[in-house]
């Protein structure tokens, strides 16, 4: 690898043409056997000003302004993502909040974390941290660890989860 020092003729060179308004890469290509990137870098260390802008792109142009009637009326559009091409337009009916109302679990059937087993619900209820602290204990559901109600509360799909206005806190 060699190592190319600016020599006073090159700087002189560089120096001219950046003034010039020539780009790093263009004044690399005259100079030869040198990148682009060391051509920045002296410019850089040499503290060469930006280059001057010309007055016609400094100065911001004027926009045409539009008679008073013919102002655009913005019309909001549904937003809809994805491929839309076979999708069905159809009205959405919204379901109770399973959550709003209470679930009442029966006393028979609250189970402790010790009398869970694979075929009962494992649906938390209450504060952890209190002796009334139980387990649903229902009947799950195949492959998953909830009864019916409690994995349509676990298990929202997405688009439902999106659809949904936030819920306010109090």
């Amino acid at each position: 690898m060699t190592v190319l020092t600016w020599s006073d003729d090159r700087v002189e060179q560089l120096k001219k043409l950046w003034e010039a308004g020539l780009s790093a890469s263009q004044i690399a290509a005259e100079l030869g056997n040198v990148t682009r990137n060391a051509v920045i870098g002296k410019v850089h260390r040499l503290g060469l000003s930006g280059r001057a802008k010309s007055p016609s792109s400094a100065a911001p142009r004027q926009r045409k302004a539009r008679p008073a009637a013919q102002q655009m009326m913005r019309v909001s559009r549904p937003v809809s993502r994805g491929n839309t091409a076979l999708a069905h337009a159809f009205e959405v009916e919204i379901e109770a909040d399973p959550v709003a109302f209470d679930n009442v679990v029966p006393m028979s059937q609250r189970l402790s974390l010790l009398e869970l087993n694979e075929a009962t619900c494992h649906w938390p209820v209450g504060d952890p941290s209190s002796p009334e602290f139980f387990f649903c204990g229902g009947k799950a559901l195949t492959g998953l660890p909830y009864c019916a109600h409690h994995s349509r509360v676990a298990y929202q799909p997405a688009a439902d989860r999106r659809r949904q206005a936030p819920k306010q806190t109090r």
